[in-house]
C-alpha cells in the first residue's frame, strides 16, 4: 500500500508538473509575443496536414524547415525502402535537439542516437520480450488474462441477458495496455477502478500529447521556451526508481520474475564499462510503457471504431472457434478476413503518421540527392499506407486490400504502420497478438453498437506520440448465441 501511495503521489506531482511548466511558458512569452505565438500554433496544426500534401508539388524527396531546423522528408514506397531497408544504416540515426530527447535525456532505446548503447539495448529488449514466457507464463496467456477483466468490466452491470450502458473505449483499452506492459515490466496489474493505474495513464497521456503537440514544436524553435525547465523529467525517473529499488530489495538473483529483474540480472555479469546501467534502465522502462500502451491502445481504440458492423467477422470467428472454449493467436491463420480487417483499420488509422525522426549516421544518397551526416529525416508513411498502385483501395477503407483472389490474407510489403528496418517500433510484436486477441474474444462475445444520438465518428487526430481518434463511447450488448 505505501508502494501505491508513493505512486499516486508521484502520478499527481507529475499532473501538477506540466500544468505549471505550460502556465510559466504562456506566462513569459504572453506580453511581447502572444500573436507571433498564435500565429505559429496555427501553422504547426496546418503543418501536419501539409506535409502530407507537398508531395504533390515536390515529389518523394523534398526539404522544409521544422522551426530552424532542416529536414528531409520521404514519401512513397520506393523512396521509403530505399532509406528505411536497403540503407538502413545510413538512415538509422535519431536527431538529439528536440524537445523529446531533452525528456528521455537522450537515453533509452527508441531516441537514443544509433551506436553500440542503442544495438545491445535494443538486442536485450527483443531478446527478453521474446523469450519472457520461458518457464513462466507467456506473452498470450498474460494477455488472456487481461481480456478476462475487460469482459469483467463489460458485463459488470449486464444482468443476464444485456448490458445498455455505454462504454468509454478509450479509458478501458488504455487501462489494459497499460496492465499488459505493467505486468511484464514490473510484475504488476491495476484494477481498473484503482486511483493508482487512472493517474498513471491519465499521466503518461498527457506526457505523449505533449511530446508532438504545437507546445513541443515551439520548444524546439524557440529559443527562449528551451531554456525553461522541464520539471516532469525528474518525476519520471523517481517513478521508474523507485519499482528499480524495490525489485532490487525483493529479487532473487537468477530468477527473473519480469523484465527489470531480467535487467538486474545482465547488469550484475557485465562490466563496469557496459553500457548497462540502472540509469538506462528507468529509460529503458519508459520507452517500453510508451511503446506497450500507447500504441497498441489506439490501434485497439480504432479497431472498436469498426466493431459496428462486424457480422462477416463474427461468422468466421464462430466458424474457427466452434467447439473451442479458448483463443488462440495461432487461430488467426485461419481467420484471413479478420486479419484482413485488422491490418485495414491499421492501414487507414496510421496512428504515427510521420514515424519517429531519424537522421543520417554519415554523408549518403538517397533517389540520386546527397544527403549529408546528420540530416533530419521524416518518414510519410500516410503516404506509403495509401499510395496509389500499392493499394487496390488506397483511399478507402476495404479488407479487400490484404485478400487475394482466393480470399487467402495477404500483406502488402507497403504495411508498415510501425516503420519498417532496424529502427521499427519495439512493440510491434506485442501489438500484433493484442489486437487479434482481445478484437476476436471481444467480437466472439459482444456486440458493439455505435449510439444512435452520438452522430457520425470524429477522426479529427489528437495531437501526441500517435493519434487518436477524439473520444467517444459505444453501447455494448451480449451476443444473443453466447
Amino acid at each position: 500500500m505505501e508502494t501505491l501511495r508513493r505512486l499516486v503521489i508521484l502520478a499527481s506531482l507529475l499532473r501538477a508538473a506540466i500544468v505549471v511548466w505550460i502556465q510559466t511558458v504562456v506566462s513569459l512569452i504572453h506580453v511581447w509575443f502572444v500573436p507571433c505565438i498564435k500565429a505559429l500554433i496555427d501553422l504547426i496544426k496546418t503543418c501536419v496536414a501539409v506535409v502530407f500534401q507537398l508531395r504533390e508539388s515536390y515529389g518523394n524527396v523534398y526539404s522544409l524547415f521544422m522551426g530552424s531546423k532542416p529536414a528531409v522528408v520521404i514519401n512513397g514506397f520506393k523512396a521509403m525502402k530505399e532509406a528505411i531497408v536497403t540503407k538502413s544504416t545510413d538512415f538509422a540515426g535519431r536527431p538529439q535537439d528536440l524537445f523529446i530527447n531533452d525528456v528521455t535525456q537522450r537515453k533509452g532505446v527508441v531516441m537514443a542516437d544509433f551506436g553500440p548503447m542503442w544495438r545491445e539495448h535494443r538486442r536485450f529488449a527483443l531478446m527478453t520480450l521474446r523469450n519472457f514466457g520461458l518457464g513462466k507464463k507467456s506473452m498470450e496467456e498474460r494477455i488472456l488474462e487481461e481480456i478476462q477483466y475487460i469482459i469483467e468490466t463489460l458485463e459488470k452491470n449486464s444482468g443476464t441477458a444485456f448490458i445498455d450502458n455505454t462504454v468509454s473505449p478509450q479509458v478501458m483499452f488504455h487501462n489494459a495496455g497499460s496492465n499488459i506492459i505493467c505486468q511484464v515490466l514490473f510484475g504488476t496489474r491495476y484494477e481498473y477502478d484503482d486511483e493508482t493505474i487512472k493517474l498513471i495513464v491519465r499521466c503518461f497521456t498527457e506526457i505523449t500529447k505533449m511530446i508532438n503537440s504545437p507546445w513541443a514544436m515551439l520548444y524546439d524553435s524557440v529559443p527562449l521556451i528551451r531554456h525553461l525547465p522541464l520539471p516532469f523529467n525528474k518525476i519520471f525517473l523517481n517513478i521508474a526508481r523507485h519499482l528499480v529499488n524495490e525489485h532490487k530489495r525483493t529479487r532473487v538473483s537468477g530468477e527473473p520474475r519480469d523484465f527489470v529483474d531480467c535487467y538486474l540480472d545482465e547488469l550484475e555479469n557485465r562490466d563496469d564499462d557496459s553500457t548497462f546501467s540502472e540509469e538506462q534502465l528507468t529509460r529503458i522502462t519508459f520507452d517500453l510503457y510508451v511503446a506497450g500502451t500507447d500504441t497498441n491502445s489506439e490501434d485497439v481504440i480504432f479497431c472498436s471504431y469498426f466493431f459496428d458492423p462486424s457480422e462477416r467477422c463474427q461468422h468466421e470467428i464462430d466458424r474457427v472457434l466452434v467447439g473451442k472454449d479458448r483463443v488462440t493467436f495461432e487461430d488467426r491463420l485461419a481467420m484471413p478476413y479478420t486479419q484482413a480487417v485488422i491490418h485495414e483499420i491499421q492501414r487507414i488509422a496510421n496512428t504515427v503518421p510521420l514515424s519517429a525522426f531519424h537522421c543520417t549516421t554519415k554523408d549518403t544518397e538517397l533517389m540520386g540527392y546527397s544527403l549529408p551526416k546528420g540530416t533530419m529525416i521524416i518518414q510519410n508513411l500516410n503516404s506509403v499506407l495509401r499510395e496509389e498502385g500499392q493499394w487496390k483501395f488506397p483511399h478507402e477503407f476495404n479488407p479487400e486490400n490484404f485478400l487475394n483472389e482466393q480470399g487467402e490474407f495477404i500483406k502488402p510489403e507497403a504495411f508498415m504502420p510501425f516503420s519498417t528496418g532496424p529502427r521499427m517500433c519495439l512493440g510491434e510484436g506485442l501489438a500484433r497478438m493484442e489486437l487479434f486477441l482481445i478484437t476476436v474474444i471481444l467480437l466472439r462475445k459482444f456486440e458493439f453498437i455505435w449510439p444512435e444520438d452520438a452522430g457520425e465518428p470524429d477522426f479529427t487526430p489528437v495531437f501526441g506520440v500517435t493519434l487518436t481518434p477524439k473520444p467517444y463511447t459505444m453501447k455494448v450488448r451480449l451476443r444473443s448465441d453466447q
